[in-house]
């Protein structure tokens, strides 16, 4: 029988010790031979989650227009470079250039620029575009990005993807969380010293909560200030997380639409955790970019216009009016989409304004 990613972390755990949460999630998702992006993302209804740019074509039309008009207001340079991170199987940025059409001179300045990790997903996106109005060149990394030219960046979903360390306080003081072994050789959770990188947070926190600090998100949100500081322009971030400081076990695996035990099946479920955008807006700054407020998804769409987009949509096919509401309740409903998800951006100059974020 073919060695599993599993036995592997355990052999790994046995030989040096319980990892930290954020080491466990990066092996599950990264492996190059067990992990869950390097191998077998499944995306969509019949994969094992569904992101908001499967829910609906109105999604990606509007960050679409959204860039258009960043790149207006940036004086519509002759170049300009149309980055997505962690695109997904292309639909997204399918729906982006295709609005895009709308102001042909935009696709004529952009440089289409995917940063993907995933193999699997490469070779999706590739076929997805290969028809688009602009071709994509692939990097894998923000800093082999030029800036020579304006950069107007998207990263949907993409903070959730990178990994926080857990901190838990005990009633005989803090403690990180790990990931150990148990005598039946199965993956467990487990308390250790603290070995370095956590500073007691400032808010209350209660015996038996969890404090998570990401220092890949906040790495990402320097590296994105510095990209926007040398070429301008502006990076949008949406995700499912929290805009405030706050203590919470956010570490969840997800299988055909179902939540697993994270620690069941290493590799073969899509883990995530929160996105932490006061850690990732605090980082940006203190890199010297400027950044905007966060707001829910569904605010930030209804002032890029979604619902105007709904009802032309809806006049054109009133047959598919009900499904085309629903997919609009799905993206802007409080209790669906609109207030879990949030939206912030990372820009410079401090002159540029961002649409959707001007209320």
């Amino acid at each position: 029988m073919a060695e599993t990613l599993k036995d592997r972390l355990v052999r790994e755990i046995v030989l040096t010790g319980p990892m930290t949460v954020a080491d466990y999630v990066t092996r599950c998702l990264h492996d190059h031979k067990g992990g869950y992006y390097s191998t077998r993302p499944a995306l969509g209804e019949g994969g094992d989650f569904i992101t908001a740019p499967l829910v609906s074509q109105m999604f990606g039309e509007l960050i679409g227009l959204w860039a258009i008009e960043v790149w207006s207001r940036l004086g519509a340079p002759e170049r300009v470079r149309l980055v997505e991170v962690g695109p997904g199987d292309g639909t997204l940025m399918s729906d982006v250039l295709r609005a895009a059409r709308l102001v042909p001179g935009f696709l004529e300045a952009v440089d289409l620029i995917l940063i993907e990790p995933s193999a699997p997903l490469r070779a999706e996106q590739a076929r997805r575009l290969a028809d688009a109005d602009v071709h994509p060149r692939w990097l894998s990394a923000l800093h082999q990005i030029e800036t020579d030219a304006p950069v107007i960046l998207i990263g949907n979903e993409v903070l959730d993807c990178m990994p926080a360390r857990q901190f838990m306080k005990t009633e005989g003081g803090w403690a990180e969380r790990r990931v150990g072994v148990t005598d039946d050789n199965d993956l467990t959770f487990g308390l250790v010293a603290i070995s370095g990188g956590f500073e007691r947070p400032e808010y209350d926190v209660e015996p038996g909560q969890v404090v998570e600090i990401s220092e890949q998100q906040a790495a990402f949100a320097r590296d994105l200030a510095t990209l926007v500081k040398a070429a301008s322009g502006a990076a949008l971030l949406i995700d499912y997380g929290r805009n405030k400081p706050g203590a919470g076990d956010t570490l969840q695996g997800l299988r055909r639409h179902q939540k697993v035990d994270p620690l069941s099946t290493p590799g073969e479920a899509d883990l995530t955790q929160w996105a932490d955008y006061p850690l990732v807006l605090e980082a940006a700054v203190r890199t010297g970019a400027d950044v905007t407020g966060c707001v829910g998804q569904g605010a930030f769409l209804k002032a890029l216009g979604i619902e105007a987009r709904a009802q032309r949509l809806m006049q054109a096919r009133p047959d598919a009016a009900p499904v085309i509401q629903r997919q609009l309740d799905r993206l802007t409903a409080p209790d669906q989409m609109g207030d879990l998800f949030k939206a912030a951006a990372i820009f410079s100059p401090r002159s540029l304004a961002l649409p959707g974020f001007e209320g």
